[in-house]
């Protein structure tokens, strides 16, 4: 996440802009960036844009992050789906849980990966092969960023784009 100082240097108003790396962060900040109000967008396929909003906001005593998410335009309107991540101190992690209005629901375990901040299910059996999900935040900026929903089938050698949202900060 990038902080933007304004400073005055001889007499001139000067912009210094910082950007926060993980190394800087405690553990139970790491999934901070994300709170706000956030417009979503992705590409439906075929040039078609969808639209919708994410707002993301602390609870219970900033211990929990909560987060609503709409699809307000394409052929999903009207998909809603909410999360609830919380660090655990006493493992060491970071946890969260989905569930939405198409009955999804799913698990997951936070992990960093150099600049990009993830959750991911645990590994599952699927027609013989272990498969796994995730969601990987990455080109983390003050007003903007990109979320990639994966899946892998091979252990995580490889990932495969299952869909990408373009977040831009309304707040």
């Amino acid at each position: 996440m990038k902080t933007t100082l304004l400073f005055w240097l001889f007499g001139l108003m000067c912009f210094f802009t910082h950007s926060q790396s993980l190394m800087e962060l405690d553990t139970t900040e790491y999934f901070d960036f994300w709170v706000g109000e956030w417009q979503v967008a992705w590409d439906e396929g075929n040039g078609v844009e969808v639209l919708g909003t994410n707002t993301i906001a602390k609870s219970l005593d900033d211990k929990v992050i909560i987060e609503n998410f709409r699809i307000t335009r394409g052929k999903s309107a009207g998909f809603k789906g909410m999360s609830m991540s919380v660090y655990q101190k006493r493992f060491k992690r970071w946890k969260q849980v989905w569930s939405d209005n198409q009955g999804g629901y799913f698990d997951f375990t936070g992990a960093v990966d150099g600049d990009k901040r993830m959750f991911a299910t645990a590994v599952t059996e699927k027609n013989g092969k272990q498969q796994q999900q995730r969601m990987v935040f990455y080109d983390i900026e003050e007003n903007s960023m990109t979320w990639d929903w994966e899946k892998t089938e091979d252990g995580g050698k490889t990932w495969s784009l299952l869909w990408r949202i373009f977040y831009t900060r309304n707040d």
